[in-house]
């Protein structure tokens, strides 16, 4: 099993060895070129912005905003109950032992995902969607005030000064140029970002509570767990509110499949990167997502930039930059 390695002068600065984290998570120590939570950020984003680009392809599914949502959760969760199963096998390692800490959280965390994506989902078909979309990039934001609030998790002022560029950043990209700031597109935006900045909180909570297990098995157990509590709580909401809409979401399973299987990934490397990092600084880093996102819509949609949207890439990248530096 992992045990925890003391913090040596040896080691790269940031490496959080004091939490077991210098690990490869298989027992075997570790010397990256930069820290592995970073790798797996970036790879969580670029497969997210792959979801969406496959999402933008298939066009709408006819689905309601609850019966998307499930779909999301529903065919990740036994892929992700079957990677755990099988890591832990392969690993060799005692399985970690979930307590009412580890429970707690992932319920928390589940329950806020499954809200702020029915309020993002819904925020799509609002007159000033845009608007409401763009506020819950706050979420970067209040993620690092809920990190103190329920971790006791810090950052450092460089940090937050990245993460205040970044900001900057995704509100030159996000704000729409004729913004109609009508009540509820703006309360569901910023409802959506904090209920998404509990929930990473809530994720990282679970996983540092299965220390010291591996950091992966940690994740994929965390991911599994949550994954399949919300496939329950929906399919259960569903079946009450919305009669019909499991078939749908069953009956579509080719054209969802790809987004499904994209999504896990991507939740994947969220989870990790939480078990590795202050998930106020993955979720600052993973604005880089949105770079990902330009280029892919300039370079295969071939849609064009303007110079705003030149300016927030700038500053997104200055802020990724900065973070990758002070904390890698």
């Amino acid at each position: 099993m992992s045990q925890a390695v003391p913090e040596t002068p040896g080691q790269p600065a940031g490496c959080f060895c004091r939490r077991g984290v210098w690990s490869s998570g298989l027992g075997h120590g570790i010397t990256p070129v930069m820290e592995l939570w970073i790798v797996f950020t970036v790879f969580a984003a670029l497969t997210q912005t792959l979801r969406f680009a496959l999402q933008k392809a298939l066009g709408s599914t006819g689905l309601s905003p609850g019966g998307a949502t499930f779909a999301r959760f529903l065919f990740a969760a036994p892929l992700a109950t079957a990677a755990a199963y099988a890591l832990y096998l392969s690993s060799g390692v005692s399985l970690p032992m979930p307590g009412a800490v580890f429970f707690g959280y992932v319920v928390m965390g589940g329950i806020a995902q499954i809200i702020a994506t029915e309020l993002t989902v819904r925020l799509m078909g609002m007159r000033s969607f845009a608007t409401g979309i763009a506020f819950t990039k706050t979420e970067v934001l209040q993620a690092a005030v809920a990190s103190a609030l329920i971790l006791g998790e810090m950052v450092s002022l460089g940090a937050a000064l990245a993460i205040a560029v970044g900001f900057a950043g995704l509100v030159c990209l996000s704000f729409p140029r004729a913004a109609a700031f009508e009540g509820r597109p703006v309360a569901f935006g910023l409802a959506a970002g904090a209920l998404f900045a509990v929930a990473a909180i809530c994720y990282r909570g679970a996983t540092l509570s299965l220390e010291p297990a591996p950091f992966l098995l940690r994740a994929l157990l965390a991911l599994a767990t949550a994954t399949v509590f919300q496939s329950v709580i929906m399919a259960l909401w569903l079946a009450l509110r919305e009669p019909g809409e499991m078939a749908r979401v069953l009956h579509g399973w080719r054209r969802t499949m790809p987004v499904g299987l994209t999504g896990l990934l991507g939740s994947l490397g969220w989870f990790a990167a939480f078990s590795l990092q202050n998930a106020a600084y993955v979720r600052a880093l993973g604005q880089v997502e949105v770079i990902f996102t330009l280029l892919f819509s300039t370079l295969w949609f071939r849609e064009k930039l303007g110079g705003r949207e030149v300016a927030g890439l700038l500053l997104v990248s200055v802020s990724v930059i900065f973070l990758v530096l002070g904390t890698g």
